[in-house]
């Protein structure tokens, strides 16, 4: 058996788990561009979702900004260090598909364009987003 044989046959069996998840409508009813990274990526192996919120969620997946405030520096954000790296990129994709795709994304990244927001910071505050409304769908 080759090995795109083998790749293959892995894929077919995590659809198939991944069709089996008590979620699996809630997460395929949101549009996703490569949305074969969403079964690896769900749910997120070192967090129980069942007691979890949006937040931990949108942390875990790495669009949710950490303090690092010490003394008197507050307001200090910077990226999270333990964030599922595969999480992150399913929902920044997600993210740029939908501003090509839904018209009340293009509005929400136009929006936060227009407040003085980089490209990336932008598309990351829809993903964050679409993180709270996917968490709504769950």
């Amino acid at each position: 058996m080759g090995l795109n044989q083998q790749v293959a046959e892995l894929d077919k069996n995590i659809e198939a788990r991944f069709r089996d998840h008590h979620a699996f409508d809630a997460i395929t009813s949101m549009p996703v561009r490569g949305s074969s990274s969403v079964p690896s990526s769900w749910p997120p192996p070192a967090a129980d979702m069942t007691v979890g919120t949006a937040d931990r969620l949108a942390g875990f997946g790495g669009v949710a900004p950490v303090p690092r405030d010490s003394g008197k520096i507050s307001g200090n954000l910077r990226r999270p260090q333990r964030d599922d790296r595969r999480l992150q990129r399913v929902f920044y994709t997600s993210a740029l598909f939908s501003i090509r795709h839904r018209d009340e994304s293009r509005q929400f990244y136009d929006r936060k364009r227009a407040e003085g927001k980089r490209q990336t910071q932008a598309v990351l505050a829809l993903a964050r987003r679409r993180v709270n409304i996917l968490w709504a769908l769950l």
